[in-house]
């Protein structure tokens, strides 16, 4: 990890990503950059109305962004020692994020779950559903300040290049985390066999059983990672994923949520997004996506 960027709207409850952000950066060593997008035209109106003589909207708007910029960068209590870069982007703000992470090949994109503008949207469905489509780099959301290093993360697995490559990259962002792998558990064709009158013993002896195989599976997956015992939790357990994750979150004390979302292809644009936005909506703290191929 040797670049992270972290876009912000400058609004005070956007201030925990920034504040996330410099600790990370300060943590792992890296380059950070501060970004706020500014929409071209936005006060063309307003202009045409004050007349060509008066002093342009949009520099006076660009100055005091690049004022505000630099103020957050130049405050001790927050910036862990970190001096970052700031860039004022000009577009719509998830296509100027989204192009200026691309250009600077960043390895982590920061954002405030709740803000102002079209952070504020970032967990409410479309604008989250759009922006984790349009990406291909890892994306942390923001819930909760940021007190200290993540001490547990939730990591979810379905054995997908996804969720492995999210394994790796929460090991790289909070190398000193303890993590447990989720791994939900479920039965195919189990609603036939309920529709059909199954016996529920026979049902349960079939949950227990791929329970029992997740398990293994989670174990072996752990010894290839090289994960320590000590350091490590595992747990295989039957039910809906998005609400297995939000439960576990809360019942293991996780203070991250990770997740894997596919590359950028057709299908995984119509299909992404029940379970990662479920958690974006419903986690307390915060959500990191990683994606695989």
């Amino acid at each position: 990890m040797k670049y992270l960027l972290a876009a912000t709207d400058l609004s005070a409850p956007s201030r925990h990503a920034v504040d996330r952000a410099y600790r990370l950066a300060a943590e792992l060593g890296c380059r950070l950059t501060l970004a706020h997008a500014v929409a071209p035209g936005m006060f063309d109106g307003l202009q045409a109305l004050l007349g060509s003589d008066a002093p342009s909207l949009d520099q006076s708007l660009i100055a005091d962004v690049q004022a505000r910029l630099s103020a957050l960068n130049s405050d001790p209590r927050h910036t862990h020692g970190v001096n970052a870069d700031c860039a004022v982007l000009s577009g719509r703000p998830i296509d100027a994020i989204t192009r200026h992470a691309d250009e600077t090949d960043a390895g982590l994109l920061v954002l405030g779950a709740r803000g102002e503008g079209f952070l504020r949207q970032l967990t409410l469905g479309s604008t989250a559903s759009r922006l984790l489509r349009k990406t291909c780099h890892p994306v942390l959301v923001v819930k909760q300040p940021p007190h200290e290093t993540y001490r547990r993360a939730l990591v979810t697995i379905d054995f997908s290049p996804a969720s492995l490559a999210a394994l790796r990259l929460v090991r790289q962002l909070a190398p000193t985390a303890t993590l447990v792998l989720l791994h939900a558990v479920e039965i195919p064709f189990e609603g036939k066999m309920q529709y059909a009158n199954v016996d529920p013993a026979i049902i349960q002896q079939y949950r227990i059983q791929a329970q029992l195989d997740g398990m293994q599976k989670l174990r072996e997956l752990a010894r290839r990672e090289a994960l320590t015992d000590a350091d490590t939790q595992l747990l295989a357990l039957h039910g809906d994923a998005p609400r297995l994750i939000t439960e576990q979150e809360q019942e293991q004390d996780c203070d991250l949520i990770v997740v894997g979302k596919r590359g950028l292809h057709f299908v995984e644009e119509l299909l992404l997004g029940s379970t990662t936005l479920h958690v974006l909506m419903e986690a307390q703290g915060d959500v990191l996506i990683a994606v695989g191929e």
